[in-house]
C-alpha cells in the first residue's frame, strides 16, 4: 500500500498548495475600469497575506534607501546618465504625463516623491520601486528601439507594480507559502515515513511563481490603462511584446516555471482588453476609436 502513498501524496500536496491561492482570489475580486483585480487592503484587517508583511512606512523607507544607494553607486561608476541627456528628459516627460493618472489605482500615489533616472547598462529592464522611484536601463531603450508609446507601456507596467503594491504582496505570500510547505512537508513525512519535504518545497515555489505571473498580467493592464489616459497608444503593448519575442528567439523559460507569463499570452490579454483601453486613448486625443490610425512601430517585425 505504501507504494501508492507517493503519487497520492503529490496530488494531495498540489491540491493543498493551490487551495489557498484559489480562495484568496475569490475574496474581494473587483472590476475597475474593465480590469479584474483585487482591491488594495490597507485599513483594518489587511487580509491573511498582508498580516505577515512589513509595515508600509518601513517598506517605503527601505525603498528610498535602496534607490538612493543604487543611484549613488551608479553615479560613482560613471553609469548614471546625467539629467541634461535627451533620453533622461524623454523619460521624465513621459512620466510627467502618466503620473497624474496613477491615483485612480492607489490614492497614496498623490503623496509619492516621484523620481526617474536612467542607467547605462545592457540590461533589457526597467523598474519602479515603492514610492514612485523609477529606473530604466539604456539596454531596453536601445536594443528594442522603443517608441514613446512603447516606453510608456514599459513605464506604466513598472509603475503599476508599485501602485498595486505587488512587492509587498509577493513578500508576504512567499513567506506564508514557504511556512505552509515546510510545515506540511514535515507533517506528511512523519505520517507516511517518506521524506517529501523536497516535493512540498518545490510545490510551494510553483505557487509563488503563479502569484508572480498573476501580478505581471495585472501590471500589464493597469499600466496600459494609465498610459492610454496619458495619451499613449495601448497597442504599443502588443508591439513591445513582439519586439521582446524577436529579441528572445533562442527560447524563453517554460511559463509554469517563470515569474512572467509567456509573451503570446500577454499579447492575447492586451488584445482582449483593447475594447476598454482604446476608448481611453481616443478620448485623450479628442477623437473616436474608429478614427484612430493603425499603430506603427519603428521596427519591422518578422
Amino acid at each position: 500500500m505504501k507504494k501508492l502513498f507517493k503519487p497520492a501524496l503529490v496530488l494531495a500536496l498540489c491540491a493543498a498548495m493551490q487551495a489557498a491561492p484559489a480562495q484568496d482570489r475569490k475574496q474581494g475580486q473587483v472590476v475597475q475600469d474593465g480590469i479584474v483585480l483585487k482591491p488594495i487592503e490597507r485599513d483594518g484587517l489587511k487580509g491573511r497575506w498582508r498580516d505577515i508583511s512589513a509595515p508600509e512606512e518601513a517598506m517605503d523607507q527601505q525603498s528610498s534607501q535602496q534607490y538612493t544607494a543604487m543611484m549613488s553607486q551608479a553615479r560613482q561608476k560613471g553609469v548614471l546618465v546625467p539629467e541634461s541627456d535627451p533620453q533622461v528628459k524623454r523619460l521624465r516627460a513621459i512620466a510627467q504625463r502618466i503620473i497624474p493618472h496613477t491615483a485612480r489605482w492607489n490614492s497614496a500615489a498623490q503623496q509619492w516623491k516621484w523620481q526617474v533616472n536612467l542607467v547605462k547598462s545592457d540590461q533589457v529592464n526597467a523598474f519602479c520601486m515603492p514610492g514612485g522611484r523609477i529606473g530604466f536601463f539604456t539596454g531596453i531603450i536601445d536594443k528594442l528601439k522603443l517608441t514613446d508609446d512603447e516606453i510608456a507601456a514599459v513605464m506604466g507596467h513598472e509603475i503599476a507594480h508599485a501602485l498595486r503594491e505587488h512587492g509587498r504582496d509577493r513578500q508576504s505570500k512567499a513567506t506564508a507559502t514557504g511556512l505552509a510547505s515546510q510545515l506540511g512537508g514535515a507533517l506528511l513525512s512523519a505520517w507516511t515515513g517518506y521524506d517529501v519535504r523536497g516535493i512540498a518545497n518545490g510545490l510551494g515555489q510553483v505557487v509563488v511563481l503563479k502569484f508572480s505571473r498573476d501580478e505581471e498580467r495585472e501590471a500589464d493592464l493597469v499600466g496600459l490603462d494609465i498610459a492610454a489616459r496619458a495619451g499613449y497608444d495601448p497597442r504599443a503593448g502588443i508591439a513591445l511584446w513582439n519586439k521582446m519575442a524577436a529579441l528572445d528567439r533562442n527560447g524563453a523559460p517554460i511559463e509554469l516555471l517563470s515569474t512572467h507569463p509567456g509573451g503570446e499570452h500577454r499579447i492575447e490579454q492586451i488584445q482582449n482588453h483593447l475594447n476598454v483601453l482604446l476608448p481611453l486613448y481616443a478620448r485623450s486625443k479628442n477623437t473616436s476609436v474608429d478614427r484612430l490610425p493603425p499603430y506603427r512601430s519603428n521596427v519591422a517585425l518578422r
